[in-house]
């Protein structure tokens, strides 16, 4: 099959499985996972922090950073569409009692920052207190620009607000700008980086700050059932990723680009492209259709009015080579 649903849907390649058949392995609750420490310190290395924590999902990564970051009766700023809000089944506000403010981003995937300056709250006890201002790098596939972070950095710290990023695709946005992972994440207190994603491991995401908020971050993980034994069988994918996956990345853009290419040729309603993503504009008489074809024919799309096309490792130029000459054989089906 060929699958262009997400980038989560990558599988482990024979080299990252022969890593996790050999990796050494201890008891991580204890703090004796060789590996997993390994990990650990090998992304708060990159990314410029004290410490990292390994977890695994990126979902838990986010909860457990906006349980540490904010208390009961608190707030984080969010985008309405971002990751943390929206698709990640409202945790911090029941789990944690935390109020979500959430904001329209800008085409560009900011949060405007004289927006967002209107939505903190006053120091009055009729308003929650808001803490946080929760931003998203990618989002929906767009990069945010290096001088709008560096703003946010120095907005937070001029309003006492701490500044979380989730970075799912952060190493996205670092391959697209040319720059080492440390010269975004040095504008925020923390941030998450997925591993299954773009980087190609079967599960797993790290929080990363400072290491008094690794060191909350840890009960958390406990609290929220993420604290795992012999995990160093999986954070030996994410080393491995971390070590040959991360360059790569910039393949899934160039194909992503070259597939909007020969899509618009071709007459397919082709909205944008960033990073490894394509967005496509179905009309409605197309949306089940064009997914029923291209199953038949053995890859798989989310059809919808908006449809998203993810390239990713399993993903070769001839792979895209057949998806586009299949969506011409389609359009010709209903011409």
């Amino acid at each position: 099959m060929i699958d262009l649903r997400s980038d989560t849907v990558t599988r482990p390649s024979a080299a990252m499985l022969s890593a996790m058949i050999s990796a050494e392995t201890g008891d991580d609750v204890y703090g004796d996972d060789p590996t997993v420490n390994a990990l650990e310190a090998k992304a708060a290395a990159l990314s410029g922090k004290e410490a990292s924590l390994f977890v695994p999902t990126g979902t838990q990564a986010n909860l457990i950073a906006l349980l540490c970051h904010c208390q009961r009766g608190e707030e984080y700023i969010v985008g309405q569409l971002a990751h943390n809000y929206k698709y990640e089944a409202g945790g911090a506000a029941v789990l944690g009692s935390i109020q979500p403010q959430p904001l329209l981003a800008a085409a560009d995937g900011t949060l405007p920052l004289d927006v967002v300056a209107q939505f903190i709250k006053p120091d009055d006890f009729h308003f929650a207190i808001t803490r946080l201002l929760s931003l998203e790098n990618t989002h929906n596939g767009k990069v945010l620009p290096l001088s709008y972070l560096q703003d946010a950095w120095t907005f937070t710290r001029e309003r006492k607000l701490a500044l979380h990023i989730d970075g799912a695709r952060i190493f996205n946005a670092a391959v697209e700008l040319g720059v080492e992972l440390n010269a975004l994440t040095r504008y925020c207190d923390t941030l998450t980086i997925c591993l299954s994603k773009g980087l190609g491991t079967p599960v797993g995401s790290l929080l990363c700050g400072s290491a008094e908020f690794i060191q909350r971050a840890r009960r958390w993980r406990k609290m929220t059932g993420g604290a795992m034994r012999q995990s160093g069988i999986l954070a030996a994918a994410g080393l491995y990723a971390l070590e040959h996956n991360v360059a790569r990345l910039k393949e899934d853009h160039d194909n992503a680009a070259w597939l909007a290419g020969q899509l618009r040729a071709i007459g397919v309603d082709v909205s944008r492209q960033d990073t490894n993503m394509v967005f496509v504009r179905l009309p409605e008489a197309q949306i089940a259709p064009l997914r029923a074809w291209m199953k038949q024919h053995e890859i798989l799309l989310s059809t919808g009015a908006v449809t998203r096309l993810v390239t990713h490792l399993d993903i070769d130029r001839s792979a895209l080579e057949k998806l586009v000459g299949q969506w011409k054989a389609f359009l010709q089906s209903q011409a």
